[in-house]
């Protein structure tokens, strides 16, 4: 039991306020059933459209390329985003114990909202990448706030099935983005691939006020002041995750840059970043003060083994979402609409990956591992593609292996966070959960879009088209290879969310059972 309980340290003071809301938080919410299943509906929509907005642009970047005449700077609309998103979601966690639940994602959503519609309405390609940039400030808040509120608004024994929503809906929505982008980018213009936020999200806000649980439905955790906000904390990590991925973005966009000072300076000054942002927290935590990444949460193994494991499978999930429907189009030379529509199968296996995590809530460790196995398998065999026109009938039935391994690692690994922490802990837990997600994402974009840059100033000028599709298949061989090794070192890291205590309440499970058998074969 000691993996699973760490008891935080005595001298800090913010951890004896934490011990002090747990006591006085701890009666379970008491919310109607219709107005519970309205409320969820509402917070699982923002979060699809925070999400859905991470990959939406995969199958639409082609069109905005040529509209905007930037094939290799286009790929800031997805990266601005992604940035941003990464960079606030503990952040936003942090902001929610000061403001309140509520009304942190009420902001979230206006922003999210006024700027998707403003995307649309981009007439530069550095306006669009602008307003993407604040619209992932929005929808960082839309996914930290609902990974929080979530497991507030349920009972106990209804959290296992709360987690396996919130994983089903992040692995549907990573998959969707692209066959929504797909359809909106056939049909109409890439413009749709933002206006569509505006109708869909009215409805989530609407419903989220008219359900929103008054005290007597739900005791909301105390409010904390302004000064227990650790600003120096957010800074740093906000700058050391985007300077690190913009490094590698860069190398990408330049491949002749890995040892100039534009891939050389953020690099160094985000791991710098990273550097003093640790220091800091372990100094501020000894110190009575307030920090954004909680030493003491950090501390527990099961806990950052998750949040590790979180981060290398948001690599592989990203670099699957965005490089696939570009292969299918470059190489295959299918249509954006057709593009996707072949990554259903991902999305079908997802959501069952997903079901299955939540089933499988107590059993943390082999749910991890048997997902990062999934993950490696699928990655490793999308990397034997051929260069044929047409999708590959097997490239399917690796797209189920990835989908299976992704879904099942993204609700397990939720559920991991909310129940190996302090009550009052559990809302950056799940901030630096989410933001490990996308930090994991972010750098697998940067690393896709920089194999490419590499794989096309080794290919020889064999005609524009045929050099294209070329050193586009070769890229994506080596970043799906990539990608598998990456999933295996995530398989490494799984054997740390081990719990003995699982173990040992299995063999209690199995010996009351015997016990049960033996006394009914007695009586007979």
């Amino acid at each position: 039991m000691g993996d699973v309980k760490v008891l935080p340290h005595p001298a800090v003071e913010e951890a004896s306020t934490h011990n002090a809301e747990d006591t006085t938080n701890n009666e379970p919410p008491t919310i109607p059933t219709w107005r519970l299943t309205l409320l969820i509906i509402s917070l699982c929509i923002g979060l699809f459209l925070s999400l859905l907005d991470t990959s939406i642009v995969a199958t639409a970047l082609y069109s905005i390329s040529i509209d905007f005449n930037a094939t290799r700077s286009s790929t800031w609309v997805a990266l601005s985003y992604t940035l941003t998103y990464l960079g606030f979601a503990v952040p936003f966690a942090n902001l929610s114990d000061v403001i309140g639940r509520k009304h942190t994602w009420l902001l979230a959503f206006i922003l999210f909202f006024a700027f998707s519609l403003a995307c649309g309405f981009a007439k530069t390609l550095a306006q669009l990448v602008g307003f993407r940039a604040v619209q992932g400030v929005g929808g960082s808040g839309l996914y930290s706030l609902t990974m929080i509120l979530l497991p507030e608004i349920v009972e106990e024994r209804k959290k296992k099935w709360i987690g396996a929503v919130a994983g089903l809906v992040v692995a549907v929505a990573g998959v969707m983005g692209p066959v929504v982008g797909g359809v909106v980018t056939r049909y109409t213009t890439w413009r749709w691939v933002f206006w569509i936020n505006g109708p869909i999200g009215v409805i989530a806000a609407v419903l989220f006020l008219l359900t929103w649980p008054g005290g007597d439905m739900m005791k909301h955790p105390p409010r904390r002041s302004w000064k227990r906000l650790d600003f120096l904390g957010s800074f740093l990590l906000i700058a050391a995750s985007v300077l690190v991925v913009f490094a590698f973005q860069q190398a990408g966009l330049t491949p002749d840059s890995w040892t100039k000072a534009i891939f050389l300076a953020p690099l160094l000054i985000g791991l710098l970043c990273w550097i003093i942002l640790f220091a800091w927290e372990f100094f501020a935590s000894t110190h009575s003060i307030s920090t954004i990444l909680p030493p003491r949460l950090l501390k527990r193994r099961i806990y950052t083994s998750a949040v590790i494991v979180t981060t290398l499978t948001g690599f592989a999930n990203f670099i699957a979402i965005y490089s696939l429907p570009l292969h299918f189009q470059i190489v295959n030379g299918t249509s954006s609409l057709t593009a996707g529509v072949a990554l259903l199968p991902m999305l079908a296996s997802a959501a069952v990956g997903s079901i299955l995590g939540g089933l499988t809530a107590s059993h943390s460790f082999p749910a991890l591992a048997i997902a990062s196995a999934l993950m490696a398998l699928g990655s490793g065999l999308l990397s034997t593609l051929s260069l044929n026109h047409g999708v590959q009938a097997k490239t399917y039935g690796f797209e189920v292996l990835l989908g299976l391994g992704l879904g099942l690692s993204i609700s397990s690994s939720t559920l991991v966070a909310a129940t190996n922490c302090e009550r009052g802990d559990h809302a950056v837990a799940q901030g630096i959960v989410a933001q490990a997600r996308v930090l994991g994402g972010s750098i697998g974009i940067a690393a896709s879009s920089a194999i490419l840059g590499v794989m096309s100033t080794r290919k020889p000028s064999l005609g524009q088209v045929v050099d294209e599709r070329v050193a586009y298949a070769d890229a994506f061989c080596k970043t799906m290879w990539v990608s598998a090794v990456v999933a295996c070192v995530a398989l490494i890291f799984s054997v740390g969310t081990y719990n003995k205590a699982e173990k040992k309440q299995e063999v209690e499970e199995e010996a009351v059972t015997e016990g049960h058998e033996d006394g009914s074969e007695k009586t007979v």
